[in-house]
């Protein structure tokens, strides 16, 4: 894909993975949206970066939809989707709560499957388009006190997968990006961003793979990557 001008929405975009993602694809010079939980950071973001600030909260169709016919209004397409906001919550098997699960799955599962079908329509009637979903190595293997937060990147594996095989003879491009840890805000009650460490991931790997995938010739595509810090002890 030729990144110059392309159309991009990238949902929790004003930080982490969604954010260093959003500053090399406006360095490309694509015309990026993202969207966040914190109104005022996010236009901050955007307009520090050369993106455009969209108010779409991932529990809210409306306002998907709204978001979605706000980009195609601008831009007249959409070209690639980042499913990318995602929040966890962690503890022993047995705290486990429905409400708890709720919250997680609405986010990470619910709001980015009502989005990602939004945009598969659009792509399908276009015979083009790329669906990224930023999963986790948690998409993969569970561990100790996560069940919720795997349970939720395995669902969003499996729509993938599902999304990958659906929509690949309408020339949609669908991949799953399984980073490890990052040094992001992720999981931070305050939401700022960790300090970096050496033994760990920062964004910019992940946003580094993830433009290196978009920008592939159409005739091919990365289905699935992981990348992991390379001594994380």
């Amino acid at each position: 894909m030729e990144l110059k001008n392309a159309s991009v929405l990238i949902t929790g975009g004003s930080s982490g993975i969604g954010k260093a993602l959003a500053i090399k694809l406006c360095d490309r010079g694509a015309k990026v949206y993202i969207t966040g939980r914190d109104p005022k950071k996010l236009e901050e973001v955007a307009s520090s970066i050369g993106a455009r600030a969209l108010q779409a909260d991932m529990n809210n169709d409306e306002e998907l939809r709204k978001a979605l016919d706000q980009i195609l209004s601008e831009q007249q397409k959409l070209d690639v989707l980042i499913n990318n906001a995602g929040i966890g919550s962690f503890g022993p098997v047995e705290s486990l709560s429905r409400e708890d699960f709720r919250s997680v799955f609405e986010v990470n599962v619910y709001g980015a499957g009502v989005l990602g079908g939004m945009a598969a329509a659009h792509f399908k009637e276009r015979k083009e388009g790329h669906i990224m979903n930023i999963g986790s190595s948690a998409s993969l293997k569970g561990f100790p006190n996560g069940s919720i937060y795997s349970a939720s990147k395995f669902a969003l594996r499996a729509l993938s997968e599902c999304w990958r095989a659906e929509l690949r003879p309408f020339n949609v491009r669908v991949t799953h990006v399984n980073p490890s840890e990052v040094t992001t805000a992720f999981a931070q009650a305050n939401r700022l961003e960790r300090e970096e460490q050496a033994n760990k991931l920062r964004a910019e790997e992940i946003a580094h793979m993830m433009v290196a995938c978009l920008e592939l010739d159409d005739r091919g595509f990365v289905p699935e990557f992981g990348v992991w810090a390379t001594n994380p002890f």
